[in-house]
């Protein structure tokens, strides 16, 4: 890559869209000190500059706009700019998405970096990183030269208001922080998947240099401070071959998460305390220090803009908590199998249910050969039981790809939620008090579960096969379980429970609201890690 110079260094206010219309060009640039130098917000002497730097993609740049959001929502005196790094390939994806956040928040600004020369890899297949992972820290390696002049030139900017104090990115792009040690700008990290995932993270330093066997070879149990004993194939699934380029990462990531400014969590302390104390204890980083960590969750973005769909006009007309809500993440997908045996298992059970449901992955063989036949998608319809469809459309709907999943879990007629144990879904059931059962898929989601499900025992979950199989009597047992059983109705209570915990950390003098005050003190004092 060439030299790059300032002018390269764009703010960008894209306009909103007319709905149905597509993304516009983005309008002429201007360098970033000309753009916040006419901005009302940048000009008050009293604001606190922070940027944020999310990795490629919209579920990552939804994240740390959301933590945006919500840190303004209660703390006016942030401004906040996003860097927007993705290549040209994932923009249609995200454009409507930065237009409708400009538009309704004054307080964010956009920065999109130059483009960067993509292996050949990702130039090519737009789910290039979903598919390999590991090149998520090689896009954000590329893209530290041009991180560095970004920053360079605001920490340069005339007025102290446009200054920033620190820098919050994400797990993926941890080598931004060899930018701003540099630079001597504090980094912290967001980590949106509770203390649990966490403290196995920060311990995985300490678990690679006590074995030389991969997690993935070891039987028994993982005992992590703070963690529940997990076994050991159910950790992480990017920590469990040490000799995969992937796993590297993930340990160098792990050591920085150490030594940055502070970890940023999207957690209550009530749902978590043992791990929160485990980490802020130091028993997670045995060797070294431990940062600052805020719990300031939960994270809940109100879908104040989502307009009324066809699945919330369907449940206006469902009983109260009569519907089983199953949606699996934007990365959760089924075998041709898994889907026909879901199908056989709502049909058994007799629940109403609204499922968002994604087509098969591209490998999967009865899906290519249905595609082949049709020369066209074949429609959910070729996979599920015959006659599926037509006897159950008086108590089940199913949507390709999406839901306004807030929306839908804060409607009356919802009683239960099957999900993927994400976390940020999982704290979207509990404010709105719908119980859950789990079927985690991948990631960190099975320790996610091991602490939810065994341990605290707040939600249900699936027992799959070694290969991840769930049958359609297991499905139906925990569908007829959550839905129709005393143990259900205990599982409700757990969560109602939890959900007031929730609010209570969030009011007034709870403990987020006090975290969150903290970190943003710690923002404004602008200090290093060496300097605290």
């Amino acid at each position: 890559m060439g030299a790059v110079t300032p002018d390269a260094f764009v703010r960008v206010a894209i306009k909103p869209q007319p709905a149905g219309e597509a993304p516009s060009q983005v309008p002429a640039p201007q360098r970033y000190t000309e753009a916040v130098s006419s901005s009302p917000v940048m000009e008050k002497a009293d604001k606190c500059h922070v940027v944020m730097y999310p990795s490629p993609g919209r579920a990552h740049l939804n994240s740390l706009v959301e933590l945006a959001q919500f840190l303004l929502r209660h703390h006016s005196c942030l401004s906040v700019t996003v860097l927007i790094s993705s290549p040209p390939h994932l923009l249609p994806v995200i454009t409507p998405y930065i237009s409708s956040v400009s538009s309704a928040n004054p307080s964010i600004a956009f920065l999109h970096l130059p483009s960067v020369s993509l292996p050949p890899s990702l130039s090519t297949a737009p789910t290039g990183f979903s598919d390999n992972p590991a090149m998520y820290f090689e896009f954000a390696r590329l893209n530290n030269p041009n991180l560095h002049q970004a920053l360079s030139e605001m920490l340069s900017a005339s007025k102290p208001s446009q200054k920033p104090k620190a820098l919050v990115i994400d797990f993926y792009y941890s080598s931004a922080a060899e930018v701003t040690a540099a630079l001597h700008l504090p980094t912290y990290y967001f980590h949106p998947a509770g203390t649990n995932p966490l403290a196995a993270f920060l311990y995985l330093p300490t678990l690679h240099k006590l074995t030389t066997t991969s997690l993935k070879d070891l039987d028994g149990n993982v005992d992590i401070p703070g963690v529940p004993p997990i076994p050991a194939k159910h950790m992480p699934s990017r920590m469990l071959d040490r000799s995969s380029r992937i796993y590297g990462h993930f340990l160098e990531t792990s050591t920085r998460l150490a030594e940055s400014a502070g970890l940023i969590c999207n957690t209550f302390e009530a749902i978590e305390p043992r791990a929160v104390k485990a980490i802020s204890q130091g028993l997670c980083v045995p060797d070294g220090r431990t940062p600052p960590v805020y719990c300031i969750g939960p994270l809940v973005v109100a879908n104040d803009h989502i307009s009324r769909g066809d699945c919330l006009s369907w449940l206006d007309s469902q009983p109260s908590r009569s519907v089983l809500f199953m949606s699996f993440g934007s990365m959760g997908v089924f075998s041709s199998k898994q889907l026909t045996e879901i199908a056989h298992a709502l049909e058994r059970s007799g629940v109403r249910f609204l499922w968002v449901v994604r087509n098969p992955p591209p490998d999967d063989e009865i899906w290519r050969n249905l595609a082949i036949k049709s020369e066209d998608d074949p429609g959910m319809d070729a996979i599920f039981p015959p006659g599926f469809t037509e006897r159950t459309k008086e108590r089940g709907l199913v949507l390709k790809s999406w839901a306004p999943q807030v929306a839908v879990l804060n409607h009356d007629s919802v009683g239960g939620f099957v999900s993927h144990c994400g976390w940020n879904s999982v704290m979207e059931a509990l404010w709105a008090s719908v119980p859950v059962i789990v079927w985690p898929l991948f990631a960190e989601q099975k320790l996610i579960r091991a602490y939810l499900a065994w341990d605290l025992k707040l939600v249900l979950s699936v027992a799959e096969s070694e290969g991840g199989f769930v049958t359609r009597d297991e499905f139906a047992g925990r569908v007829t379980e959550l839905m129709c059983s005393e143990k259900g109705r205990e599982v409700r209570e757990r969560m109602a429970e939890m959900r007031n915990a929730a609010r209570e950390a969030l009011s007034e003098g709870g403990s987020s609201r006090v975290a969150m005050a903290k970190l943003v003190d710690s923002f404004k004092s602008g200090m290093m890690r060496e300097e605290e």
